[in-house]
């Protein structure tokens, strides 16, 4: 179950700050029963290097993973081929999952009901780790083990898309009867073999392939759309392998995840690094964390005109603040045009990168996405041709508009037949696998490009208009951004609803984009609301998380919107 990285390739230079397209997940179906070939085995692998355990101190422990890592494994440790694949055989299971995917364009129903599997593997505290995508809007989960005609029901305990891992939970005692669970290992180096076991497309027993390291970097996940580190090998990656894991010297270096279609043998894998921090997040907050972000836009300052204008002396290097996220803490303290020297001590070169084990590079945005929500950083900046160090805290930041949206349904308002949704990347993925180009364009640019000025902030449209005697002539307004309404300007779906509901003039104003106009009066419009939603089958007018709203309507909005 993999996805493609080439609509991700093509549209990276659409945006800084949110990404371009990410296709959905092409999972595969139950398959025929087919044996695995008996000269399948495990490559030996070599120890790593292990940075300290300790994050509370100064400087992080990826800053001086960073700093430290000049050192390389002195010899490869060999184990048994036969040890290797027994240890996986009683830890690596496959997932069967029933999924049903909202469709964004008719937000009141679903598609049709999908049945697709993938690959899983036991962790400790009777814990199995997946991939998000592999039990995404999952309405129904069971995972077999190896060599067992039983399936056994599993439930979601958690979930990051953003980092495409998912922890499931199994309450029958007979299914850990025998089950062992993986250790994590440590980041692999350049060439050092791996063996990716678990359940591809091609057969229904269990499969293990082998490859080696060729590229440690940040890689765009496609499931989620972040900026994550990501191993690349060349094992054999097929669908129904995500979720399992990638052994090296009798642990785990990574879980299978998704491939570059196009190419032979190029997969990827999500590291230790990635793969530890969800799991603390999970253990520390009850749910998934999410991953930091310091809400800035950067340039590098490569070019020796540009690094004199902004008084960098020749010794100095670092990168070009050029746009900050008005959420984020950086907000408060740093700004536009000032350059960014060191992250926790790590200097940061005029490319972005920072030093990273045995001669590598790896952009800084690592370090930061590596740091625990609230957790703080220290920014050595020249501003003005003077040094500065700042502490900034750190924290997951939301985009104007959502680049996922998985396991909820969407939001909707339907009012005399003007459906309202907020705008959100799913819905435009509704145009096809080319929506960059057949989508709304000025809906795609403000998607990938706008950033939100207050917490709560979306961008409400008009998605379609649902035809009736009292919308005609309003047809071909739809696809519109709503500006106001009687005068409101509009923050979220929730206000929109509000100050409709709890309107009391005789007539209401909807102003849209490109300076058009709706106007409907109010009883109207109110009277042909319910006979357009039984027309349409429709169950309601609104979503479950807009009624929970609709009840505590504030007197306030009532007056405003009278007024």
């Amino acid at each position: 179950m993999l996805a493609s990285l080439r609509s991700v390739r093509r549209l990276t230079a659409h945006g800084s700050l949110l990404f371009g397209p990410f296709p959905h997940f092409s999972r595969t179906l139950p398959s025929f029963l087919f044996p695995i070939p008996p000269s399948s085995s495990l490559c030996s692998a070599a120890a790593t290097v292990r940075p300290s355990e300790d994050s509370s101190a100064g400087c992080s422990i990826l800053s001086r993973h960073v700093l430290a890592a000049e050192e390389v494994p002195e010899k490869f440790h060999h184990m048994d081929t036969y040890d290797a694949i027994e240890l996986a055989l009683d830890s690596v299971v496959k997932v069967f999952t029933v999924s049903c995917n909202p469709n964004y364009l008719l937000p009141w129903q679903n598609k049709s009901q999908r049945e697709t599997t993938g690959s899983g593997f036991v962790i400790h505290g009777r814990q199995i780790l997946t991939n998000a995508h592999v039990v995404a809007d999952h309405t129904f989960v069971l995972v077999r083990k190896h060599g067992s005609p039983t399936k056994y029901k599993a439930e979601v305990q958690a979930v990051g898309h953003e980092c495409d891992l998912a922890i499931l939970m199994v309450q029958s005692e007979e299914f850990w009867d025998g089950m062992t669970s993986l250790e994590l290992g440590e980041i692999p180096f350049l060439q050092e073999a791996v063996a990716v076991v678990g359940y591809p497309q091609g057969g229904d027993n269990i499969s293990v392939t082998k490859g080696v390291v060729s590229r440690v970097e940040p890689t765009q996940y496609v499931h989620g759309a972040a900026q994550l580190m990501a191993i690349q090998i060349d094992a054999a990656i097929n669908p129904g392998n995500s979720g399992g894991p990638a052994i090296m010297f009798n642990k785990v270096a990574g879980v299978a995840f998704q491939n570059l279609s196009g190419a032979e043998n190029i997969g990827y894998i999500i590291p230790v690094p990635i793969i530890k921090h969800f799991l603390s997040g999970v253990q520390e907050n009850g749910r998934y964390a999410g991953f930091c972000s310091l809400g800035l836009s950067c340039q590098p300052t490569e070019n020796a005109q540009l690094r004199e204008h902004f008084c960098m002396r020749p010794e100095m290097t670092g990168v070009l603040v050029s746009k900050i996220n008005p959420l984020s803490h950086a907000y408060k303290v740093l700004q536009k045009d000032d350059i960014i020297l060191a992250f926790d001590g790590v200097p940061i070169a005029n490319d972005g990168t920072v030093p990273f084990r045995n001669r590598e590079r790896i952009t800084f945005d690592y370090l930061v996405s590596m740091k625990k929500p609230a957790e703080k950083a220290l920014l050595r900046v020249l501003r003005d041709g003077m040094e500065h160090e700042f502490s900034i805290s750190l924290g997951p930041l939301q985009p104007l508009v959502p680049v996922q949206q998985f396991d909820k349904l969407p939001s909707y308002y339907i009012f005399a037949g003007l459906v309202f949704v907020p705008l959100t990347q799913p819905y435009l993925h509704e145009y096809g696998d080319d929506w960059y180009n057949t989508s709304p364009r000025r809906l795609c640019e403000r998607a990938l490009r706008e950033l939100p000025k207050k917490a709560g902030e979306q961008l409400v449209i008009l998605s379609q208009v649902l035809m009736d005697d009292i919308n005609t002539g309003y047809e071909r307004l739809s696809e519109l951004q709503v500006k106001k309404v009687n005068g409101m300007e509009i923050e979220n779906l929730k206000q929109l609803c509000s100050l409709v509901e709890g309107c009391l003039d005789e007539n209401l104003r909807f102003d849209l984009d490109d300076e058009r106009v709706i106007v409907l009066n109010r009883n109207n419009a109110k009277l042909a609301t319910s006979r357009i939603l039984k027309r349409h089958r429709i169950p309601s007018a609104m979503s479950t998380d807009l009624m929970v709203e609709k009840s505590t309507f504030s007197e306030a909005s009532k007056v405003a919107c009278s007024s």
